[in-house]
């Protein structure tokens, strides 16, 4: 019996860029977050290209804790 593979494409990420960012050509650190793979969301630093994954749970309860200003710095 013949054995027949599958091969599934990996997604490739279509990171937007936050809205806050100004890319300066003497300053172009920004983050950019890719949210078009389904169940998933990936973080990236625009300078050194490292990633930080999440679930979409995961980064429901980020984003409602920054809102709620979980991740304020006090002076």
């Amino acid at each position: 019996m013949e054995r027949i593979s599958i091969v599934t494409a990996v997604p490739e990420f279509e990171f937007r860029t936050a809205t806050a960012c100004t890319l300066q050509n003497s300053d172009p650190r920004c983050v950019e977050v890719a949210t078009n793979v389904p169940g998933r969301v990936i973080v990236r630093n625009s300078v050194t290209g490292a990633t930080v994954e999440f679930t979409a749970g995961e980064w429901t309860a980020f984003l409602a804790s920054a809102k709620l200003g979980e991740f304020d710095l006090s002076a």
